[in-house]
């Protein structure tokens, strides 16, 4: 390969579920690359929401402290570049061709030897691997992509520290149909004696993560909504206080209007303290919270334009409560698409019922894995149906689009659109001054849209950390 547009093509063509490894091969496949022998410490991060804020939120908080820090996340947005950093840097277009170099010659010589070629995720969490095995950062925050116990990033038997985010109903054709079979599988990364961080919201999951992290004697620091107090929730910020072990209340301030985000920030204050390194001081922890970003969560793309990458149903519901609080005089107009093997019928369902939006333009994410517009159609008419139903008590009184329903049931019009950059477009031409524009439903749809709408303003009196 002699360009990075084609490394990542070859990258794409790979199965993302197909022929992956046992956890051995792929340890094995980094000793054999010289990729195994990462001197800083290692935080592993599993969950399954909120898991790239706790990582975006931790590195600025190490940043700050001016600690070098690795980082491989997942998925990515616009570039496969951004899931292997190095401070906010993502790996630059010629390291990443050369690296990919190296890891393809190991995948081939696996192949030649009677193995398999490792899976799309395998790949890359090998390249970030082999870079850092060259950059060798103070710390390496590594983000599992499924599960956590048979993640490929689970592979690695030294951890310094393991954080589990929320945990909801996500890839349960692979990780189990119950939130306790969900956790379990999350509370595989583990290790004997190696503190875990973990979120006190499901009793299910508390009570698996409990019992998984005494059964390893490891040391289990519960956040939960006890510790998190005088929440002031702003136009563009959040204030709040966090009680911890370490530093009893500390008053945290975020730049963000997500309220999903103050969650995620407590586990990333409560992760770094309990790395306990001098570095990091309650000073650097308000500090670094503070200079945070992280782009597609409720981030404001342009004035009145926000992307949310929520892709389930927890997520939907967390964004929903951020819609609410960021629109207060307009409008609330949505752009909304999904993929097909999410629970999209209760994200939508959710969505109708929350009343908030008058104008939702429904598409289809730039992916194979994109439901198409007929079947969104039929569901989302079919949630309107539903819920004009409850309210009048009478069989499908669908009204017509756009036109109120029984009882006051707030109206809303529908536009279905193959092509999203149409669908915002029409939605931007009908926008009024006081309206706010969303875009939510699939990472895909966030990543694809980035593009779009994008557009990098620079404040010259403001450090602001993210990709």
């Amino acid at each position: 390969m002699t360009t990075f547009q084609e490394a990542e093509s070859y990258i794409l063509s790979i199965p993302r579920f197909g022929g992956k490894h046992s956890l051995k091969d792929t340890e094995g496949l980094l000793k054999r690359m010289g990729a195994a022998g990462i001197r800083g410490k290692i935080i592993h991060i599993a969950g399954t929401n909120g898991k790239g804020s706790v990582c975006a939120y931790l590195r600025s908080i190490l940043l700050e402290g001016g600690r070098s820090v690795g980082m491989f996340i997942s998925p990515h947005l616009q570039t496969m570049r951004e899931r292997i950093c190095l401070g906010t840097e993502m790996i630059p277009e010629q390291e990443f061709l050369r690296i990919f170099d190296r890891v393809r010659s190991a995948a081939r010589q696996e192949q030649e030897a009677g193995g398999s070629h490792p899976s799309f995720f395998e790949f890359l969490f090998l390249m970030a691997m082999v870079y850092f095995e060259e950059k060798q950062p103070d710390y390496l925050i590594l983000e599992t992509g499924l599960g956590g116990r048979l993640d490929a990033t689970n592979c690695l038997r030294r951890k310094d520290l393991c954080v589990i985010t929320e945990i909801g109903y996500d890839h349960m054709q692979y990780l189990g149909n119950t939130i306790s079979e969900i956790a379990a599988e999350k509370a595989g990364i583990l290790r004997p004696g190696v503190p875990v961080v973990f979120v006190d919201k499901r009793t299910e999951s508390t009570q698996v993560l409990t019992e998984c992290a005494a059964k390893a004697q490891s040391p289990a620091i519960m956040i939960g909504k006890n510790n998190i107090s005088d929440v002031n929730i702003n136009h563009k910020t959040i204030d709040f206080s966090l009680y911890t072990g370490y530093y009893k209340y500390v008053n945290l301030s975020l730049s963000t209007a997500a309220p999903y985000q103050i969650e995620n920030a407590s586990l990333a204050a409560a992760a770094a303290q309990a790395l306990s390194d001098e570095r990091i001081t309650q000073s650097v922890i308000r500090e670094g919270l503070r200079l945070a970003r992280w782009p597609g969560r409720m981030e404001e793309i342009r004035p009145g334009v926000y992307l949310d990458g929520a892709h389930n149903e927890d997520g939907i519901e967390a964004f929903l409560a951020a819609a609410e609080n960021t629109c207060r005089e307009g409008r609330r107009l949505l752009l909304f698409g999904v993929v097909r093997d999410k629970r999209y019928e209760e994200m939508i369902r959710r969505i109708v019922r929350s009343g908030l939006f008058s104008q939702i333009a429904v598409s289809v994410p730039d992916s194979e894995r994109g439901l198409s517009l007929e079947r969104e159609r039929e569901i989302w008419e079919q949630c309107r149906a539903e819920l004009c139903a409850e309210e009048s008590g009478q069989a499908d009184p669908a009204p017509e689009n756009g036109q109120d329903g029984p009882k006051g049931f707030r109206a809303f019009t529908l536009g279905f659109y193959e092509d999203a950059h149409e669908a915002y477009e029409k939605l931007m031409a009908e926008r009024g001054d006081e309206d706010v524009v969303y875009i939510t439903g699939s990472l895909y749809l966030i990543g694809q849209m980035r593009t779009v709408v994008q557009k990098i303003t620079t404040d010259g009196k403001q450090k602001i950390r993210g990709i």
